[in-house]
């Protein structure tokens, strides 16, 4: 009896684990306004998967992208002033000249990023991974005061 309890408990784990994560309607109609606009201020995206995404010049200005997968996305421009990027993929992402200012990237992965000329003044950035990243002329500020 324990044996069934147990096959049958491992079984029920296992499909709660593989069923998809549901994705709220509010966040697929944004990602459609995003995609065919290139314009979603202030949006709600928590969680999208826009990975390999050509995202060039898109306004994500004040956007909640937490936990979104940017994987190899194209944000060349983009302007994410102000967005959630709290615990985002951005893996690979090519952010060159992108606007990240005053953007919470707490958490974020931007392991192998191309960061060249991206603006990144007033951003949080505790516990960002930017190992492998490649950038310059980034006006990243370190402690201190004026």
């Amino acid at each position: 009896m324990k044996a069934i309890f147990l096959t049958a408990a491992a079984l029920l784990s296992t499909v709660a684990l593989s069923a998809p994560i549901p994705v709220k309607a509010e966040s697929t109609t944004n990602l459609r306004r995003l995609l065919e606009t290139r314009e979603c201020f202030g949006c709600d995206l928590t969680g999208v998967n826009l990975k390999g995404a050509h995202l060039i010049g898109v306004d994500l200005r004040k956007a909640n992208l937490q936990g979104a997968n940017l994987e190899g996305a194209n944000l060349e421009g983009a302007d994410l002033h102000g967005a959630n990027l709290k615990s985002a993929n951005l893996t690979e992402t090519f952010a060159s000249g992108t606007n990240f200012e005053n953007a919470n990237l707490t958490n974020a992965n931007l392991t192998d990023a191309n960061l060249h000329s991206a603006q990144v003044d007033g951003a949080v950035m505790i516990g960002t991974n930017l190992n492998g990243a490649d950038g310059f002329d980034i006006n990243l500020g370190v402690g201190g005061g004026e």
